[in-house]
């Protein structure tokens, strides 16, 4: 039983059965046991990888759209936020750096915030960020009140989700609770429908009976503040995540440990925990909070909207057989139909009526 397990089981022994968001919360944010913060969970010794991992296209295409959106979007502004949420190993951002130097003044103009609440891997980003200047904050508000340009990609599948059942009660929030034994966790009901159920958007609610649906207040309420800095000071958001593109029922919320599968509630710590964004739900709280929010766009569509092809070739110019074979076999993940290109989709967010923000098309706006 791993310490986590131990004080989880006290927790509810004492208290009572605890929400999944709650479960997820702590699984992984815990200060001493949680599983962001006790290692590094990327690569290939890790549980999981990440597109910036698996090529630099990815990251500096994503500096190149940031690049568009502060001159075209934002009116270039000379000092603004350059913010990531999750940034991982700080791959991505050293990317994004290394590729908008291209534009002049953009670089100068930046300052760098991520928003990471890993040790583990604030120390990763800091080995990658080298020689640059990077504040880091544990939350979004932490960052100054500026024109902003936000990155996320993997961050909002590991935000906590709330789960409902629709039953004949109408809809009942599922808890973690004990098993009879009283020494391992299980799946259970409330005894009737809580205030949360109130918050689910019309798709869920009206789910059929006996669905199982999820959502994410707090995911909702990130996207709301993102939404709130680009209509008060200007700026513009790509957000890509594994999920929907509209909302519907299903149980979505799983864990990964060592690139398998693994249970939900077994060993918790030990094992990532995630689930499928809710897009059009992030793209509704955004447009209310007076944004234009563009897509979701399969990923695989937005990279080769962004020029990916002709990044790999570039590349390949330059190297070997074999390094170009990884290249390509790298652009091909990061875009295939069966892989990551349309698993994963990407939500742009931007002033209302400045303009559509590369990789996207006017006809993809959310109204």
């Amino acid at each position: 039983m791993t310490a986590l397990l131990r004080r989880l089981i006290q927790r509810i022994a004492a208290e009572g059965p605890i929400s999944v968001a709650e479960y997820m919360a702590q699984v992984l944010l815990d200060p001493r046991d949680g599983y962001y913060v006790r290692a590094d969970p990327l690569g290939r010794a890790g549980d999981f990888t990440t597109a910036p991992e698996i090529s630099q296209m990815f990251g500096e295409l994503l500096g190149l759209w940031c690049v568009d959106a502060w001159s075209r979007l934002m009116g270039s502004p000379t000092r603004f936020a350059l913010a990531e949420l999750g940034p991982g190993r700080g791959t991505l951002m050293a990317d994004a750096l290394r590729a908008a130097q291209v534009a002049p003044g953009f670089l100068e103009a930046a300052e760098v915030h991520l928003v990471e609440a890993s040790p583990a891997l604030r120390a990763k980003q800091r080995q990658a960020l080298a020689g640059r200047d990077v504040q880091w904050h544990g939350h979004l508000d932490a960052v100054p009140d500026l024109p902003i340009l936000l990155l996320a990609n993997e961050f909002f599948d590991a935000l906590p989700v709330r789960q409902f059942v629709r039953t004949e009660r109408g809809m009942v929030e599922r808890m973690v609770g004990l098993d009879p034994a009283g020494d391992a966790l299980r799946f259970g009901l409330a005894p009737g429908p809580g205030p949360w159920a109130a918050a689910l958007p019309p798709a869920l609610r009206e789910a059929p009976l006996g669905s199982l649906v999820e959502y994410s207040p707090a995911s909702i309420g990130i996207v709301q503040a993102i939404a709130r800095r680009i209509v008060g000071r200007g700026g513009a958001a790509l957000l890509i995540d594994y999920g929907s593109a509209e909302s519907g029922p299903g149980e979505t919320l799983q864990a990964v440990r060592r690139h398998d599968r693994h249970g939900v509630l077994d060993d918790p710590g030990a094992a990532d925990l995630s689930a499928r964004v809710d897009f059009a739900a992030l793209a509704k709280a955004a447009s209310d909070e007076g944004v234009d929010a563009f897509g979701p766009v399969p990923q695989g569509t937005l990279l080769e909207r962004l020029g990916i092809a002709e990044r790999a070739r570039m590349l390949a110019q330059a190297a070997t057989s074999a390094q170009a074979a990884e290249i390509e076999r790298a652009r091909a993940r990061l875009i295939g139909g069966t892989e990551m290109g349309t698993l994963f989709k990407a939500l742009a967010l931007a002033p209302r009526g400045r303009g559509v923000p590369a990789g996207f098309a006017d006809g993809e706006r959310r109204i």
